[in-house]
């Protein structure tokens, strides 16, 4: 089970980058404009992407946030870019030090409204990851809308690239 989880973080983190690569081609307003979608806009996605890996991940870690960082909401899509960084960087340093014991132990957490919930850290990591890639699709539709080029993001392209 090790493996495949350290290798569902690692294609997340590979798909976002891939995604975020091809949203940075839109110009400022198009990455705003509200396209009448899940989240309005491609910005927007990314940062719901954004605040569920730190939230789930903050979950993982023993901490049950109540809110998200306000500063988030302001952010420009490069800002969110640059806190998608730093959590992405603290991620895989996470995901190298995975073992079974750490896998395998019951998170107990507190959603956002403050409902308690236990589950193992492996259903949570994969959480993390499903979750992401369900709004990553979403804004591989809100880029073609835009008439941008979103990036292939199938976990099959991840084995190929990994596999070269």
């Amino acid at each position: 089970m090790i493996k495949e989880i350290i290798e569902l973080c690692q294609y997340n983190s590979w798909a976002n980058r891939r995604m975020i690569t091809a949203a940075s081609e839109l110009s400022g307003e198009e990455l705003k404009k509200d396209l009448r979608s899940s989240f309005p806009s491609v910005r927007d996605t990314f940062q719901h992407i954004l605040s569920g890996e730190w939230l789930w991940f903050s979950r993982v870690k023993g901490i049950s946030p109540t809110q998200f960082p306000a500063e988030w909401d302001s952010s420009t899509f490069p800002e969110l870019n640059n806190h998608w960084e730093k959590l992405d960087t603290e991620f895989k340093s996470f995901v190298a030090s995975l073992n079974d014991e750490l896998l395998n132990r019951d998170v107990a957490y507190l959603s956002m409204d403050g409902k308690p919930f236990s589950n193992p850290a492996h259903h949570l990591l994969r959480h993390l990851v499903n979750h992401s890639t369900y709004h990553r699709g979403q804004m591989t539709t809100l880029i073609r809308q835009l008439g941008g080029k979103p990036a292939s993001t199938d976990l099959l392209y991840f084995y190929r690239e990994k596999k070269k």
